[in-house]
């Protein structure tokens, strides 16, 4: 199977606002979209989630003893 030639896409004529949604939709589809949600509000996915732990592996620190 072929891949479809990319000079139909070369050749087409975008404005100046096509041409900057297509370039953001490539970025963010490189770089991952909660990446780039991630840089523009500056808080980090599942930062909410509350890591504590209470009991079982991982619990203490190493050596420690809980009582």
């Amino acid at each position: 199977m072929p891949l479809p030639s990319l000079e139909p896409l070369l050749q087409k004529e975008i404005d100046r606002k096509e041409f900057l949604i297509t370039l953001g939709l490539g970025i963010a589809s490189i770089f991952g979209f909660s990446t780039i949600i991630r840089m523009l509000t500056g808080k980090s996915v599942g930062s909410h989630i509350n890591k504590t732990v209470d009991h079982g592996y991982g619990s203490t620190n190493y050596g420690e003893d809980k009582e």
